[in-house]
């Protein structure tokens, strides 16, 4: 054995390996791959937790309210578990961003909607991002000011299409998967068409993943979503080890 570089494990923790943990609504509606509440979703582990009584009604529709002691309980939950960062399957719940990280200790992304200032200064002036929501009648200036963002931002919502708000909010079982995916690409035209200053657009909904590429593709802007803001989030937990001397392929440490 190399003394200088002993195969050491140091513990504190009761589960290893998945950093992320999920804060998720109590819901039963379908989660395709793409949704940030299918496991398969991830290049790797994470942990989830329910939140009893946070369904999609109660948590867009009527802005969360009464949730905020469930939510700390079920994220300090997941830091005591192993998890060393904290998310939320909900974008609305950015009202909550400044309370969780103050009760866990450890990084929280509340919400999607948190991209928007980063993604604004990558853009040519003159173009601004613009969101697509679940819900655009109950995306109040307080979700954005909670997070920092100008709350002027240009909002279009996927209420009143077919599918995709009805299926997701009134919690149901069944989802046609195209017709989705029609209302996301419905409520991506209607966002430029009344903004055609947009130069990029962030989806607020966790639940928009599966259809980004479609969006982007139809509209060929850049699209943000929760997958994207994650994949960053997670690499800031996990920085990728390059087996450098001194990296942790030459001392095993799990903190």
């Amino acid at each position: 054995m190399n003394q200088d570089h002993p195969r050491v494990a140091y513990g504190g923790k009761a589960v290893y390996g998945a950093r992320l943990g999920i804060l998720m609504l109590e819901a039963q509606f379908p989660r395709i791959p793409g949704d940030m509440g299918n496991a398969e979703t991830w290049p790797f582990p994470v942990m989830y937790r329910v939140v009893r009584g946070a369904s999609p009604d109660r948590v867009v529709r009527r802005g969360a309210a009464g949730l905020l002691d469930d939510f700390k309980a079920a994220a300090l939950e997941l830091v005591r578990l192993g998890c060393d960062g904290i998310t939320t399957n909900c974008g609305f719940l950015s009202i909550y961003q400044t309370e969780l990280a103050r009760h866990v200790g450890v990084p929280v992304a509340t919400s999607s909607l948190m991209q928007i200032p980063f993604v604004q200064s990558l853009l040519p002036p003159g173009r601004r991002v613009g969101v697509l929501t679940v819900n655009a009648a109950t995306l109040t200036p307080a979700h954005f000011e909670a997070v920092g963002v100008d709350p002027r931002t240009p909002v279009v919502g996927a209420e009143g299409r077919r599918e995709f708000t009805r299926v997701l909010i009134d919690n149901e079982a069944r989802l046609d998967v195209a017709a989705a995916e029609a209302d996301i690409l419905d409520a991506g035209r209607d966002l430029v068409a009344k903004h055609p200053e947009v130069g990029a657009i962030v989806l607020e909904c966790t639940n928009m993943g599966p259809y980004a590429a479609a969006l982007q593709a139809a509209l060929r802007l850049p699209v943000y979503d929760i997958y994207a803001f994650i994949l960053w989030f997670h690499a800031g937990l996990r920085p990728r080890d390059f087996g450098h001397p001194g990296s942790a392929a030459a001392v095993w440490r799990e903190r």
